[in-house]
């Protein structure tokens, strides 16, 4: 197949994918090698398509397909860099966990960046004494214990974003630390026209019933004080109004059904206090010694009344 077939194919192949998927993910392939690649593909296969293929080509085929849907503009600012194209029709939550279970560890390599901040825990290293220096030189703080080198702290040795060295990626490697990890990286998502992170995929639930409820709280409270009308402050509008009417109705000879119970009862409050449930009973121990101090006397009186017999 010449390359003029082989392009005219793929456009063919992404202008089907772009019509019969109504949900695309735009996810970053940096150092995905292409044997993780295969596995992803395996994971996701009657879940989810992967395309990858050089930009100009991809945007191109897009801009063709957005003549018949042009809600897919939206994802062309995103299609830069290495970046490949998930197309899918089910859960966006699901294939999400399927891509991050499979990232792969790696180790660090001498002018990367590092992907996420690097610490080294405090504790032996297994590293001879006469490579001290070595720790030195990375200005860390170690000691000799039992033969071996062991770090005193927590060490940072490399932040996100920052440039891997040579002396931290052989030090990695002489502890056996692979602090990255590879994979499919979840960049964008493209909805049936809206284009909204990946974080959004991980919100639960409760999280977006509490989001609702914080946003619902903000308009009743700007409704209120700005005495607009509004739905989210009918409640409150209406507990204000009858406060106001049962307040003039205890002030005045007006009376509504709601304020009877608390007018008699400021009318006569005698008469709720000898409603009152009476109180309760002793506590059984003291009743039980006065019953015994009762009962004292009348064992004296025994014994007086035989003794006159007696006699």
């Amino acid at each position: 197949m010449s390359v003029a077939e082989r392009k005219q194919a793929y456009f063919a192949k992404l202008a089907t994918l772009l019509e019969e998927y109504p949900k695309i993910m735009i996810v970053g392939a940096d150092n995905v090698g292409s044997n993780q690649m295969q596995r992803i593909r395996k994971t996701l296969r009657g879940k989810a398509v992967i395309l990858m293929g050089k930009n100009t080509m991809v945007r191109k085929a897009v801009r063709g397909a957005s003549e018949n849907n042009p809600k897919l503009n939206a994802i062309l600012p995103y299609i830069k860099n290495n970046v490949g194209l998930v197309f899918a029709k089910e859960d966006l939550s699901g294939i999400k966990k399927l891509i991050g279970e499979n990232r792969v560890a790696a180790p660090a390599k001498a002018g990367g960046i590092a992907p996420n901040d690097v610490i080294i825990p405090a504790g032996p290293t297994g590293m001879e004494p006469t490579q001290t220096s070595f720790l030195q030189a990375l200005n860390i703080a170690s000691k000799i214990v039992k033969g071996q080198v062991e770090i005193v702290n927590d060490v940072k040795l490399l932040s996100t974003g920052q440039k891997v060295g040579s002396s931290e990626a052989t030090l990695l490697a002489k502890l056996n630390i692979k602090p990255f990890s590879y994979g499919l990286t979840i960049f964008t998502i493209y909805d049936e026209g809206s284009i909204y992170e990946s974080s959004v995929l991980d919100m639960t639930d409760d999280i977006i019933l509490s989001k609702f409820k914080s946003g619902l709280n903000n308009v009743a409270c700007i409704a209120l004080a700005t005495h607009t009308p509004s739905i989210a402050a009918l409640p409150h509008s209406l507990m204000a109004g009858y406060k106001n009417i049962l307040s003039i109705s205890l002030a005045t000879d007006f009376s509504i059904k709601q304020a009877e119970a608390i007018k008699n009862y400021l009318a006569n409050p005698g008469a709720f206090a000898a409603s009152a449930p009476a109180k309760t009973a002793a506590p059984a121990a003291p009743a039980k010694e006065e019953k015994k101090k009762k009962e004292e006397p009348k064992e004296e009186e025994d014994d007086d009344m035989g003794l006159g017999l007696f006699d």
